[in-house]
């Protein structure tokens, strides 16, 4: 099981120990869309939807998300997080959500940053459901990260050796 580190020498999953790592300073960002008709997308830019204001709702809805993630994914770890931001974007044909997270900790926060994009994408369908049910979320993906032992990434520079 070389190289997969949340699985013991049985094949059991493991949470790892990061009793050894430093703690610095650590920060993601996480993207996301919801795709929706121009109906929809006109009605949440109008702030029109039936269930009031899906932006700002998702907005809290992944913030929320982000203090619990260690709650939702089995093998985190909870983090004292010290910066959380989810700014979303009405464009032409989606809404563009992205998340941010800061910690000062032995382990990263990319969980931290994609659980708060997701959710905040499933708040903007929960919201406009009744006006759209072929949304679509799409693109939940790491953008940045930096701090730790790993090193620094970023989608549009990854580091050589990657795809």
């Amino acid at each position: 099981m070389s190289g997969l580190t949340h699985i013991d020498e049985q094949g059991r999953a493991r949470m790892v120990d990061t009793s050894d790592k430093s703690i610095t300073v650590r920060r993601a960002v996480a993207s996301a869309k919801v795709l929706a008709s121009s109906v929809t997308i006109e009605a949440i830019r109008k702030h029109q939807t039936p269930k009031g204001d899906p932006l700002e709702t998702a907005r809290v809805a992944g913030i929320m998300a982000a203090k619990r993630t260690a709650d939702l994914i089995p093998l985190c770890h909870p983090l004292p997080l010290t910066h959380v931001d989810v700014r979303v974007e009405v464009r032409h044909d989606c809404v563009y959500l992205e998340a941010e997270a800061a910690t000062r900790a032995q382990t990263g926060v990319e969980m931290e940053a994609l659980t708060a994009v997701s959710v905040a994408a499933l708040t903007i369908y929960d919201m406009c459901k009744a006006l759209d049910k072929s949304m679509t979320i799409t693109d939940v993906q790491l953008e940045l990260k930096t701090g730790g032992k790993s090193g620094d990434y970023s989608r549009d520079h990854k580091p050589q050796g990657t795809s």
